[in-house]
Protein backbone atom coordinates (compact mmCIF):
# COMPACT_ATOMS: atom_id res chain seq x y z
CA UNK A 1 0.00 0.00 0.00
CA UNK A 2 1.10 3.54 -0.77
CA UNK A 3 0.22 6.58 1.33
CA UNK A 4 0.38 9.64 -0.93
CA UNK A 5 -0.46 13.31 -0.73
CA UNK A 6 -2.27 15.46 -3.25
CA UNK A 7 -0.07 18.58 -2.95
CA UNK A 8 -2.73 21.00 -4.20
CA UNK A 9 -2.33 23.23 -1.13
CA UNK A 10 1.33 23.65 -2.11
CA UNK A 11 0.64 24.53 -5.76
CA UNK A 12 1.95 28.07 -5.19
CA UNK A 13 5.45 26.67 -4.76
CA UNK A 14 7.67 25.95 -7.77
CA UNK A 15 7.28 22.27 -8.61
CA UNK A 16 10.76 21.40 -7.31
CA UNK A 17 10.07 23.14 -4.00
CA UNK A 18 6.73 21.36 -3.77
CA UNK A 19 8.51 18.00 -4.05
CA UNK A 20 11.08 18.99 -1.41
CA UNK A 21 8.29 20.17 0.90
CA UNK A 22 6.47 16.86 0.54
CA UNK A 23 9.69 15.00 1.32
CA UNK A 24 10.26 17.20 4.38
CA UNK A 25 6.75 16.40 5.60
CA UNK A 26 7.60 12.69 5.52
CA UNK A 27 5.52 11.51 2.57
CA UNK A 28 7.02 8.93 0.21
CA UNK A 29 4.49 9.43 -2.57
CA UNK A 30 2.80 12.27 -4.45
CA UNK A 31 -0.44 12.06 -6.39
CA UNK A 32 0.20 14.76 -8.97
CA UNK A 33 -2.97 16.84 -9.40
CA UNK A 34 -3.56 19.85 -11.70
CA UNK A 35 -1.01 22.66 -11.62
CA UNK A 36 -1.30 25.70 -13.90
CA UNK A 37 2.24 25.46 -15.30
CA UNK A 38 2.27 21.68 -15.74
CA UNK A 39 -1.21 20.14 -16.06
CA UNK A 40 -3.98 22.77 -15.79
CA UNK A 41 -7.63 21.96 -15.23
CA UNK A 42 -9.51 21.20 -18.48
CA UNK A 43 -6.76 22.55 -20.76
CA UNK A 44 -3.91 21.09 -22.76
CA UNK A 45 -0.91 20.10 -20.59
CA UNK A 46 1.80 22.74 -20.35
CA UNK A 47 4.57 20.31 -19.41
CA UNK A 48 7.38 20.28 -21.97
CA UNK A 49 10.56 18.20 -21.91
CA UNK A 50 12.33 20.72 -19.67
CA UNK A 51 9.57 20.78 -17.04
CA UNK A 52 9.29 17.00 -17.06
CA UNK A 53 13.06 16.75 -16.57
CA UNK A 54 12.86 19.30 -13.75
CA UNK A 55 10.25 17.22 -11.94
CA UNK A 56 12.19 14.02 -12.53
CA UNK A 57 15.27 15.66 -11.05
CA UNK A 58 13.45 16.77 -7.90
CA UNK A 59 11.98 13.31 -7.41
CA UNK A 60 15.37 11.68 -7.86
CA UNK A 61 17.00 14.16 -5.47
CA UNK A 62 14.46 13.59 -2.67
CA UNK A 63 13.58 9.94 -3.19
CA UNK A 64 9.88 10.84 -3.38
CA UNK A 65 7.93 8.91 -6.02
CA UNK A 66 4.76 9.63 -7.99
CA UNK A 67 2.05 7.17 -6.99
CA UNK A 68 -0.27 8.46 -9.69
CA UNK A 69 -1.22 11.37 -11.93
CA UNK A 70 -4.71 12.88 -11.73
CA UNK A 71 -5.73 14.74 -14.92
CA UNK A 72 -9.14 16.44 -15.06
CA UNK A 73 -10.52 16.85 -18.57
CA UNK A 74 -14.00 16.96 -20.11
CA UNK A 75 -13.73 13.51 -21.66
CA UNK A 76 -17.42 12.81 -21.01
CA UNK A 77 -18.72 16.11 -22.33
CA UNK A 78 -21.92 15.78 -24.40
CA UNK A 79 -20.42 18.52 -26.59
CA UNK A 80 -18.37 16.48 -29.06
CA UNK A 81 -15.66 19.07 -29.70
CA UNK A 82 -15.01 19.38 -25.96
CA UNK A 83 -14.77 15.59 -25.72
CA UNK A 84 -12.32 15.39 -28.63
CA UNK A 85 -10.18 18.11 -27.12
CA UNK A 86 -10.15 16.26 -23.79
CA UNK A 87 -9.00 13.04 -25.45
CA UNK A 88 -6.17 14.98 -27.08
CA UNK A 89 -5.15 16.34 -23.67
CA UNK A 90 -5.33 12.84 -22.18
CA UNK A 91 -3.03 11.48 -24.87
CA UNK A 92 -0.40 14.08 -24.04
CA UNK A 93 -0.63 13.39 -20.30
CA UNK A 94 -0.22 9.68 -20.96
CA UNK A 95 3.01 10.57 -22.77
CA UNK A 96 4.11 12.60 -19.74
CA UNK A 97 3.23 9.72 -17.40
CA UNK A 98 5.43 7.40 -19.44
CA UNK A 99 8.28 9.94 -19.31
CA UNK A 100 7.89 10.09 -15.52
CA UNK A 101 7.74 6.27 -15.14
CA UNK A 102 4.23 6.48 -13.66
CA UNK A 103 2.05 3.41 -14.14
CA UNK A 104 -1.20 4.72 -12.62
CA UNK A 105 -3.54 7.54 -13.60
CA UNK A 106 -6.83 8.41 -11.97
CA UNK A 107 -9.65 10.77 -12.77
CA UNK A 108 -13.35 11.60 -12.47
CA UNK A 109 -16.22 10.52 -14.71
CA UNK A 110 -16.99 14.14 -15.62
CA UNK A 111 -19.99 14.91 -17.90
CA UNK A 112 -23.26 16.50 -16.91
CA UNK A 113 -25.85 14.93 -14.54
CA UNK A 114 -28.75 16.61 -16.37
CA UNK A 115 -27.50 15.00 -19.61
CA UNK A 116 -26.43 11.70 -18.09
CA UNK A 117 -27.21 9.40 -21.03
CA UNK A 118 -25.42 11.64 -23.54
CA UNK A 119 -22.48 12.04 -21.17
CA UNK A 120 -22.17 8.31 -20.67
CA UNK A 121 -22.16 7.84 -24.44
CA UNK A 122 -19.33 10.38 -24.67
CA UNK A 123 -17.47 8.58 -21.88
CA UNK A 124 -17.59 5.28 -23.78
CA UNK A 125 -16.36 6.93 -26.98
CA UNK A 126 -13.41 8.33 -25.05
CA UNK A 127 -12.75 4.92 -23.48
CA UNK A 128 -12.65 3.32 -26.93
CA UNK A 129 -9.87 5.74 -27.91
CA UNK A 130 -7.87 5.78 -24.67
CA UNK A 131 -8.03 2.25 -23.27
CA UNK A 132 -5.82 0.77 -26.02
CA UNK A 133 -3.21 3.49 -25.42
CA UNK A 134 -3.24 2.99 -21.65
CA UNK A 135 -2.96 -0.77 -22.07
CA UNK A 136 -0.10 -0.46 -24.55
CA UNK A 137 1.82 1.81 -22.17
CA UNK A 138 1.14 -0.36 -19.12
CA UNK A 139 -0.77 2.35 -17.26
CA UNK A 140 -3.63 1.42 -14.93
CA UNK A 141 -6.66 3.67 -14.45
CA UNK A 142 -8.70 4.35 -11.30
CA UNK A 143 -12.00 6.21 -11.61
CA UNK A 144 -14.06 8.10 -9.05
CA UNK A 145 -17.58 9.45 -8.96
CA UNK A 146 -17.55 13.18 -8.26
CA UNK A 147 -20.44 15.46 -7.24
CA UNK A 148 -21.92 16.94 -10.43
CA UNK A 149 -20.60 14.15 -12.69
CA UNK A 150 -22.99 12.23 -14.93
CA UNK A 151 -22.54 9.37 -12.44
CA UNK A 152 -22.20 10.55 -8.84
CA UNK A 153 -23.55 7.68 -6.68
CA UNK A 154 -21.41 4.81 -5.41
CA UNK A 155 -23.15 1.65 -6.66
CA UNK A 156 -23.83 2.86 -10.22
CA UNK A 157 -20.24 4.15 -10.36
CA UNK A 158 -18.81 0.79 -9.29
CA UNK A 159 -21.03 -0.96 -11.82
CA UNK A 160 -19.81 1.39 -14.56
CA UNK A 161 -16.19 0.62 -13.67
CA UNK A 162 -16.93 -3.10 -13.77
CA UNK A 163 -18.58 -2.68 -17.17
CA UNK A 164 -15.27 -1.46 -18.60
CA UNK A 165 -14.18 -5.05 -17.96
CA UNK A 166 -10.45 -4.51 -17.65
CA UNK A 167 -8.59 -5.83 -14.59
CA UNK A 168 -6.39 -2.72 -14.61
CA UNK A 169 -9.35 -0.28 -14.52
CA UNK A 170 -10.57 0.06 -10.94
CA UNK A 171 -12.56 2.19 -8.52
CA UNK A 172 -11.51 5.12 -6.33
CA UNK A 173 -13.62 5.81 -3.23
CA UNK A 174 -13.35 9.48 -2.29
CA UNK A 175 -14.20 9.86 1.40
CA UNK A 176 -15.05 13.59 1.25
CA UNK A 177 -17.71 12.70 -1.36
CA UNK A 178 -19.29 10.15 0.98
CA UNK A 179 -22.57 12.01 1.47
CA UNK A 180 -23.03 12.44 -2.29
CA UNK A 181 -21.99 8.86 -3.04
CA UNK A 182 -24.78 7.62 -0.76
CA UNK A 183 -27.46 9.11 -3.03
CA UNK A 184 -30.86 9.61 -1.42
CA UNK A 185 -29.77 7.94 1.82
CA UNK A 186 -29.87 10.71 4.46
CA UNK A 187 -26.90 9.11 6.19
CA UNK A 188 -24.07 7.19 4.58
CA UNK A 189 -23.10 3.57 5.17
CA UNK A 190 -19.40 3.90 4.38
CA UNK A 191 -18.64 0.22 4.96
CA UNK A 192 -21.47 -0.96 2.72
CA UNK A 193 -20.36 1.31 -0.12
CA UNK A 194 -16.73 0.25 0.11
CA UNK A 195 -17.61 -3.43 0.38
CA UNK A 196 -19.82 -3.07 -2.70
CA UNK A 197 -16.69 -2.05 -4.62
CA UNK A 198 -14.88 -5.09 -3.22
CA UNK A 199 -11.86 -6.11 -5.26
CA UNK A 200 -12.31 -3.12 -7.58
CA UNK A 201 -11.49 -0.76 -4.70
CA UNK A 202 -7.86 0.07 -5.44
CA UNK A 203 -7.64 3.75 -4.46
CA UNK A 204 -9.05 5.99 -1.73
CA UNK A 205 -8.98 9.74 -1.20
CA UNK A 206 -8.86 10.74 2.46
CA UNK A 207 -10.36 13.95 3.83
CA UNK A 208 -13.37 14.74 6.00
CA UNK A 209 -16.66 16.39 5.07
CA UNK A 210 -19.99 17.39 6.56
CA UNK A 211 -23.24 15.63 5.75
CA UNK A 212 -25.04 18.25 3.65
CA UNK A 213 -28.24 16.17 3.97
CA UNK A 214 -28.19 16.34 7.77
CA UNK A 215 -30.70 18.16 9.94
CA UNK A 216 -33.55 17.44 7.50
CA UNK A 217 -31.55 18.93 4.66
CA UNK A 218 -30.93 22.17 6.53
CA UNK A 219 -27.25 21.64 7.41
CA UNK A 220 -26.59 24.08 4.58
CA UNK A 221 -29.18 26.48 3.26
CA UNK A 222 -28.59 27.28 -0.42
CA UNK A 223 -30.32 30.02 -2.33
CA UNK A 224 -32.20 30.15 -4.56
CA UNK A 225 -34.21 27.18 -3.23
CA UNK A 226 -33.81 24.15 -5.45
CA UNK A 227 -30.39 25.14 -6.81
CA UNK A 228 -28.58 22.11 -8.29
CA UNK A 229 -25.27 23.22 -6.73
CA UNK A 230 -23.32 20.47 -4.93
CA UNK A 231 -21.45 21.16 -1.71
CA UNK A 232 -18.77 19.27 0.18
CA UNK A 233 -15.48 19.90 1.96
CA UNK A 234 -11.95 18.41 2.09
CA UNK A 235 -11.14 18.76 5.80
CA UNK A 236 -8.76 17.14 8.28
CA UNK A 237 -9.99 13.85 9.71
CA UNK A 238 -12.24 14.60 12.68
CA UNK A 239 -13.44 17.98 11.45
CA UNK A 240 -16.44 16.57 9.59
CA UNK A 241 -18.90 13.69 9.82
CA UNK A 242 -17.40 10.80 7.84
CA UNK A 243 -17.44 7.61 9.93
CA UNK A 244 -13.69 6.98 10.09
CA UNK A 245 -13.96 3.86 12.24
CA UNK A 246 -16.03 2.23 9.50
CA UNK A 247 -13.86 3.66 6.70
CA UNK A 248 -10.55 2.37 8.05
CA UNK A 249 -12.16 -0.80 9.38
CA UNK A 250 -13.46 -1.61 5.91
CA UNK A 251 -10.03 -1.01 4.39
CA UNK A 252 -8.45 -3.40 6.88
CA UNK A 253 -11.13 -6.04 6.35
CA UNK A 254 -10.77 -5.77 2.55
CA UNK A 255 -6.97 -6.16 2.86
CA UNK A 256 -6.64 -2.93 0.92
CA UNK A 257 -3.32 -2.72 -0.88
CA UNK A 258 -3.80 0.22 -3.25
CA UNK A 259 -3.13 3.95 -3.01
CA UNK A 260 -4.40 6.02 -0.09
CA UNK A 261 -4.14 9.72 -0.95
CA UNK A 262 -4.44 12.50 1.61
CA UNK A 263 -6.41 15.24 -0.14
CA UNK A 264 -7.16 18.04 2.32
CA UNK A 265 -7.71 21.36 0.52
CA UNK A 266 -9.34 23.52 3.19
CA UNK A 267 -6.36 24.79 5.14
CA UNK A 268 -3.79 26.53 2.94
CA UNK A 269 -2.90 28.81 5.87
CA UNK A 270 -1.84 25.72 7.86
CA UNK A 271 -1.01 23.34 5.02
CA UNK A 272 2.09 21.88 6.70
CA UNK A 273 0.38 21.20 10.03
CA UNK A 274 -2.64 19.67 8.28
CA UNK A 275 -0.48 17.46 6.06
CA UNK A 276 1.65 16.26 8.98
CA UNK A 277 -1.44 15.47 11.06
CA UNK A 278 -3.05 13.54 8.22
CA UNK A 279 0.05 11.47 7.50
CA UNK A 280 0.38 10.48 11.15
CA UNK A 281 -3.31 9.55 11.46
CA UNK A 282 -3.53 7.60 8.20
CA UNK A 283 -0.28 5.74 8.93
CA UNK A 284 -1.52 4.76 12.38
CA UNK A 285 -4.87 3.56 11.06
CA UNK A 286 -3.53 1.55 8.15
CA UNK A 287 -0.64 0.04 10.09
CA UNK A 288 -2.95 -1.45 12.71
Amino acid sequence: MKIAIDPYMFRGLPITEMVRTVADLGYEYIELSPRAEFMPFFQHPRADDARVAELRGALRETGVKLSSILPLYAWSSPIEQERRDAVRYWKRMIEVAVELDVNLMNSEFNGRPERAAESEGAFWRSMEELLPILEREGIALNLEAHPDDFCEVNEPAVDLVRAINRPWVNYLYCAPHTFHLSGEDPGADVRRMMEYAGDKLQHVHIADSFNHKGSSGLRYILNPPGTPARIHQHLDIGQGEVDWDEFFGALRDLDFDGVATVCVFAWEERARESSEFMLKRVTQELAS
